[in-house]
């Protein structure tokens, strides 16, 4: 195992570092989670002591960076994932209230500090827009109240950023990423002529890990 290992760092010495020069892009695949880091308010006005909560997502996620300079990017993520939103307080007896899907495009700035080296770390800071879609209310939500229609507004927010790249190749490398998102949306659950608002907080991180070539 100790020659393999040193027999692999040579080749990658060798193979000399996978940085994007000037005017070059970057593509990467990565796994990953979605963890919202939510604070809900009450639903208004029938349970003004309940409150909700997202559960985390895994899901693929391709990124585009085009780099203007060796130093300076600008990044495009794009994916999608979908999360289950459950009662708390007052609401946790119903369990799981709704699903929806989300689609959050995110534009990031990047600095790429070590642009030459084999490990390359950046830090990032861009905006985000999220749009909820396919949004429904579940089946124990609806058999305690009745018929409910759920909908989440999209956001418009910050994002911030910090990752790495390590060399496998002269052409591909791993990366590792994390973001955090400004993520704030009001729900609105409408049940005959009975409307329910809640306004929430997301904010979540979004942890990734790939792969990523450069052309």
């Amino acid at each position: 195992m100790r020659n393999l290992l040193i027999v692999a760092a040579g080749a990658a010495m060798v193979a000399g570092p996978a940085q994007a020069e000037q005017g070059d892009w970057m593509l990467r695949l990565r796994a990953i989670m979605v963890a919202p880091n939510e604070k809900t308010g009450p639903v208004q006005p029938t349970f003004p002591g309940g409150r909700t909560s997202l559960d985390n997502s895994v899901m693929p996620e391709v990124d585009f960076t085009y780099m203007a300079t060796r130093h300076i990017g600008a990044e495009l993520i794009l994916a999608t994932t979908k999360h289950h939103v459950s009662g708390k307080d007052a609401l946790a007896p119903v369990g799981r209230l709704a699903s929806t899907w989300v689609l959050p495009p995110t534009l990031t700035l990047q600095y790429h500090f070590t642009p030459e080296a084999q490990i390359r770390p950046y830090v990032g800071a861009g905006a985000n827009y999220t749009i909820f879609y396919s949004t429904k209310a579940s089946n124990a939500l609806e058999t305690a109240v009745g018929k409910t229609k759920v909908r989440l507004s999209d956001s418009f927010g910050y994002a911030l950023q910090a990752g790495v790249d390590f060399d496998v190749s002269r052409r591909f490398f791993l990366n590792l990423d994390v973001k955090y998102i400004d993520l704030d949306s009001r729900a609105r659950l409408t049940t005959g002529a009975l409307v329910n608002r809640e306004r929430v907080h997301i904010d979540p991180f979004v942890f990734g890990v790939g792969i990523g070539t450069r052309f």
